[in-house]
């Protein structure tokens, strides 16, 4: 008896069938409009040039809005004591800059120190490297002496030296002399114009402090008649505000803790200028990625110097490394909240493309910045997609 096959489908057909075409690939339809990103392509590269261009006055008005943006709660503070805004930023501005020049002037001598070492880091360093190719000074120095006498044996034999070919003139290339007034001119015009900057951030500083929320008034007053939108308005600028202290505030905490527990654990192993690398990591912890990565090889480089043994010199990294993690990857999160973090991919290209664009200001002031590009793009509506972009 033969089994009756049940007949196939048309779909099934049309699979085996060899003639039937192929499943398309999605294709994202949405319109592009070439013109409108041309513009904007335009008008970015505008802004990049006019960033760079005027970095002079670009880079002390930012760092006078960060500088304002941080010290704004204390002055709000003394504010409720009944101490007015232009006496209180005075005495905040004025404590700040003398307890830093203080600290700057107690530190100098273990500076001089730390510079003066350096000649004899390059001498450890080189002999080190002698010691690990297995020839010793002392071989190089006999070659050296070596030539040196075949070479007086030569002149006083009395060999006469080539004589120049005709028609070609024998030009003897000396190099100059050092110029100690060049130098002096140099270092003191840097510092006249470090000065210069650092007296007006302190004044854009101060002003920003005494204003207050005046131009946050006058954004208000300006954008709609209606009272609904002004309220909004004021909501959205004081959440702003408020998330872009949060974050300084954070930053300016973390550097001092990371600086403190820096300077304590060097202490306590015994490297020497431990408050100088305490201060170093401070700073340079504003600076996401590069700064722990530049202090961590610049204190291996001493501690080897100092203790020439490299379980110390690991010892030391290590615990430096430890102290910025600890830092990066669960107090600073901790504390600034899910609103407020970035991509990491998003502050490293920040950091890079500041860095390029303002040198060492722009990586200190790299994220930051984009920061508060982060604050107002997610709290304005048609900018969202781009806050959304840098967020985590």
């Amino acid at each position: 008896m033969k089994n009756k096959l049940s007949p196939k489908s048309d779909t099934d057909q049309d699979k085996d069938s060899p003639e039937s075409p192929k499943t398309a690939p999605l294709v994202l339809r949405t319109q592009v409009d070439v013109y409108s990103f041309s513009l904007a392509l335009l008008a970015v590269l505008a802004v990049i040039f006019v960033l760079h261009w005027a970095k002079a006055i670009f880079i002390p008005l930012m760092l006078g809005v960060m500088i304002s943006y941080a010290l704004s709660p204390p002055v709000n503070l003394m504010q409720k004591w009944r101490i007015t805004r232009a006496i209180g930023a005075a005495v905040l501005l004025l404590s700040i800059v003398g307890g830093t020049g203080a600290l700057v002037y107690s530190l100098s001598d273990d500076a001089v120190k730390l510079i003066e070492t350096l000649p004899e880091a390059a001498q450890k360093i080189r002999l080190a490297r002698l010691k690990e190719r297995g020839t010793s000074e002392s071989t190089i120095e006999n070659v050296q002496k070596t030539a040196t006498q075949l070479e007086q044996v030569a002149s006083e034999t009395g060999a006469p030296s080539p004589a120049p070919s005709r028609g070609v003139t024998r030009v003897q290339i000396e190099k100059p002399k050092l110029n100690v007034k060049e130098y002096l001119w140099i270092g003191t015009k840097g510092m006249i114009v470090f000065a210069g900057q650092f007296t007006v951030v302190l004044f854009l500083a101060y002003f920003m402090l005494v204003s207050g929320d005046t131009f946050r008034r006058k954004l208000v007053k300006i954008n709609g008649p209606t009272f609904s939108k002004k309220k909004i308005t004021h909501q959205v600028l004081d959440e702003i505000t408020a998330q872009i202290q949060r974050y300084l505030l954070v930053q300016i905490f973390t550097s001092i803790l990371v600086g403190v527990v820096t300077w304590l654990a060097f202490l306590w192993i015994g490297l020497e200028h431990a408050a100088i690398w305490g201060i170093a990591a401070g700073v340079l912890n504003t600076v996401p990625y590069l700064g722990p990565v530049i202090v961590t090889g610049g204190i291996a480089f001493f501690a080897f110097l100092q203790f020439g043994t490299i379980s110390v010199t690991l010892l030391v990294s290590g615990i430096s490394l430890v102290i910025t993690g600890l830092e990066g990857y669960l107090l600073t999160p901790w504390l600034t909240g899910r609103a407020s973090r970035m991509s990491p991919v998003v502050v490293f290209v920040s950091v890079l493309f500041w860095g390029w664009l303002w040198g060492v200001w722009g990586l200190l002031l790299g994220v930051p910045i984009i920061m508060i590009i982060k604050a107002v793009c997610d709290r304005v509506e048609d900018l969202k997609p781009i806050g959304e972009l840098l967020g985590e």
